[in-house]
């Protein structure tokens, strides 16, 4: 397939400014991975949307990988319903539902949706591989694993538009693991042409799901090494005020475990949540070294403003303020370990009215609003974790 096609027409423009909000700011989205939770993030994006906030780049790992492919391989006017499309198609109804999510009731429907996703899989999405591959019995490497995820594939092609991705309006990248090397790699738009296979590889997370083989190399999900691109938005940015809406689907901080199930979705959240925060505190200490770094050469005597070594910390100039809008998805006392695979319609259309609520309530919060940032700062703003909840 050609996935480049020069009859696509061009985007529409940049987004309008918003107060606090520079003009000409390049806007990012950077979605985590976490299953079923991703209905966060199309929440979020559509709150996003109504106020007429285009992303000039989108990067995912996992399902933030396919919700960045239906966001970038449609046009603007039909992002959100491409995204409601595919969350549509892989939840499903149960025979029942509950009045209150509160209580043993929600817990036990949930454990209940989350069983039936695993026996018989998610339309659209995946399905049981039979054979079940035994643990000791050889089969191609393509195929170790519970469940086949063709469906996904037919559902990539017929809900994203891949050769709107590569005309390149809109800056695409998805982290996968190689899993001969162990080595983090990104597909980008910017850099190659982008399929599929690219969106499969960021979401391959063993041993539910096949490796995806790509020129000669086979990759797994991108979140077996981090779960969450922001680094990598942070470490190539272009050289501009840029805003950053993060959108996590599994909290860092969470209350202590009560029982065996609280343990297992614990670790989860710690384990997926890959230190957010911890890169976000890196490159501020690296901005404001970089900043010292200029102020100092300016006091320098002329003889030592040629040495090699400032002129290295030099070239690593101050780049723009950024802004960091965290939205996190935090977790409900009714949730469980298997929160990132339970797909029922009713969890499902949750998360995506949590999300909205989240960046509704963030977007207009007076400290996002009125933020004023200096020249070399990167600030992060957490607001949503204040939003009362109905």
């Amino acid at each position: 397939m050609n996935y480049h096609d020069t009859r696509l027409g061009a985007e529409w423009p940049a987004s309008a400014s918003r107060s606090g909000r520079e003009t000409g700011t390049y806007t990012a989205l950077v979605l985590q991975g976490g299953g079923a939770l991703g209905a966060y993030q199309a929440g979020v994006y559509e709150a996003l949307a109504c106020e007429d906030m285009r992303p000039d780049w989108i990067s995912g790992i996992s399902i933030g990988a396919i919700n960045a492919a239906l966001i970038a391989g449609n046009p603007v006017g039909k992002r959100v319903e491409a995204l409601r499309t595919f969350w549509q198609r892989v939840s499903s109804e149960m025979l029942y539902r509950l009045d209150e999510p509160i209580g043993f009731a929600r817990r036990a429907f949930n454990e209940t949706a989350a069983l039936f996703a695993t026996t018989v899989g998610i339309p659209g999405f995946f399905h049981p591989r039979f054979p079940v591959p035994l643990p000791e019995w050889p089969a191609e490497f393509g195929a170790l694993s519970y469940y086949d995820t063709a469906p996904l594939r037919a559902t990539l092609l017929e809900l994203v538009d891949f050769d709107r991705i590569n005309a390149g309006k809109t800056r695409l990248s998805v982290g996968a693991v190689n899993v001969r090397t162990g080595n983090f790699a990104y597909f980008d738009n910017f850099e190659r042409l982008i399929g599929p296979e690219h969106i499969m590889a960021s979401g391959a997370l063993p041993p539910g799901f096949p490796p995806v083989e790509i020129d000669g190399e086979w990759y797994w999900d991108g979140g077996l090494v981090s779960n969450t691109p922001l680094q990598y938005v942070l470490d190539n940015r272009p050289p501009c005020a840029m805003e950053v809406f993060q959108i996590d689907l599994f909290s860092a901080r969470g209350d202590l475990p009560r029982t065996m199930a609280d343990v297992a979705q614990r670790e989860k959240d710690i384990r997926f949540s890959s230190r957010t925060r911890q890169g976000t505190d890196m490159s501020r200490r690296l901005q404001a070294l970089r900043a010292a770094a200029h102020r100092l050469a300016g006091r320098l005597p002329a003889e030592l403003r040629e040495d090699p070594d400032l002129a290295r910390l030099l070239s690593c100039r101050p780049e723009g303020p950024v802004a960091v809008m965290h939205l996190i998805n935090r977790p409900r006392g009714y949730e469980t370990n298997s929160k990132d695979y339970e797909f029922s319609r009713m969890t499902v259309e949750e998360h995506w009215q949590a999300g909205k609520a989240d960046a509704i309530y963030s977007l207009e919060h007076p400290d996002w609003v009125n933020r004023k940032l200096e020249a070399d700062e990167i600030a992060t703003f957490d607001l949503a974790c204040d939003r009362p909840v109905d």
